[in-house]
């Protein structure tokens, strides 16, 4: 029997980007093995990857936990993970690799390099969005792009999924093929099918009755910059305004004290994680993404299918989605004052909200997972 590999550092990464492609290979006759660190750094909760890693052995996948890290200077556990890896493609022989993430990626590009299985690997590796971008911190090109560019003449398909990463890896790496693919896909079914009672949904999340909802989804960590919305909430000051941030990470405290000390902690709610996003997009009227580095983010295209207008940061992947004055408006990260003004603005102009609501759901219709699919299918397949 064929077999594949579908490497991520972390267990999320798989869970919520790569199930379809799992199902993809399946269907094709391969026997698919799922390596990644299902101990920690994981994006969802604790709970989540204990259930998928139960979801993954139930389907017939086996599961290799590495302790690949998310931090590129834990070079212990790195090594480890290459290792371990390197013993695992010697045993299973596969045929094919698919590996996500940064680290995630070179590790298992060098261990496909490494290793002595007898079969000749096709080799993929889909960049979640390239950590040097235009705008990068100069460290960012000096670890990443040397890494990058070096690994790509080992890589036989290297997808990106914006199209800076994309025109940047066709002029200067030595990938057998570079392809764009627009991101991991939408299925707008599932948001077009969804019904909330919004009374009962603002009551569940502890909102008030007429409150104005500004939703974000994303890690609590410094690259999401949640901190910028809630600094502009505080300026706007209207009480009828309720910021609903869904997510877990580290900065958690610091935005829970940064909302006490702006006055505003009541109206701040952090959800942590959560399993019913397109139920909260439903109840929003505004979705907020200041992110510093996104690849194509998937939180902004589940909420364009919903119909939501956007302020976001005016970075790579985001200005794929959102035109600014079409769909929304993009704001420079830090600007506290931009994001403030476009809010305010759209807080008070139900009529433009509504048209930028329906710009994007006409345009997120491209990124599809029907689309997206059978982009995946010519790639592993071609």
């Amino acid at each position: 029997m064929k077999k594949a590999v579908i490497i991520a550092s972390v267990a999320s990464m798989i869970d919520l980007f790569n199930m379809e492609n799992i199902k993809i290979l399946k269907s094709e006759g391969y026997e698919v093995d799922v390596v990644a660190n299902f101990s920690n750094g994981s994006t969802t909760s604790k709970k989540r990857v204990d259930e998928f890693k139960v979801e993954l052995e139930s389907m017939g996948i086996k599961v290799f936990n590495l302790p690949i890290p998310r931090n590129i200077f834990n070079l212990i556990d790195i090594f480890s993970s290459l290792k371990e890896l390197i013993e695992i493609m010697n045993v299973n022989n596969y045929s094919l690799m698919h590996c996500h993430s940064p680290i995630g990626g070179v590790v298992a590009r060098l261990a496909s390099q490494l290793s002595k299985s007898k079969n000749r690997m096709a080799t993929i590796y889909t960049a979640h969005g390239f950590h040097f971008f235009k705008g990068a911190p100069i460290v960012n090109w000096f670890i990443y792009y040397p890494v990058e560019k070096w690994l790509a003449r080992y890589t036989d398909t290297l997808i990106t999924i914006n199209k800076e990463d994309y025109s940047r890896a066709k002029r200067k790496f030595k990938a057998k093929r570079v392809e764009y693919v627009p991101g991991v896909g939408i299925d707008l079914k599932k948001f077009n099918s969804v019904e909330v009672d919004r009374y009962l949904k603002h009551k569940e999340l502890g909102l008030p009755k007429g409150a104005f909802v500004v939703l974000s989804v994303g890690e609590l960590n410094k690259n999401k910059n949640h901190e910028v919305v809630i600094r502009a909430i505080a300026k706007i000051d209207n009480p009828d305004i309720h910021y609903i941030v869904c997510g877990e990470g580290q900065l958690k405290g610091y935005l829970r004290d940064l909302s006490e000390e702006l006055g505003i902690k009541n109206r701040v709610h952090l959800l942590g994680f959560r399993n019913d996003i397109p139920e909260i997009c439903k109840i929003a009227d505004l979705f907020a993404f200041p992110s510093y580095r996104e690849g194509l983010s998937v939180a902004l295209m589940e909420a364009m299918a919903n119909g939501l207008p956007a302020v976001c940061s005016n970075i790579r992947g985001n200005s794929d989605l959102i035109e600014d004055g079409k769909g929304g408006y993009l704001v420079e990260p830090g600007d506290v004052e931009g994001f403030t003004k476009c809010i305010k603005g759209l807080i008070e102009d139900s009529r433009l909200r509504s048209e930028f609501g329906d710009f994007n759901h006409k345009k997120i219709e491209h990124y599809s997972i029907e689309n997206v699919l059978k982009e995946m299918e010519e790639i592993y397949f071609d």
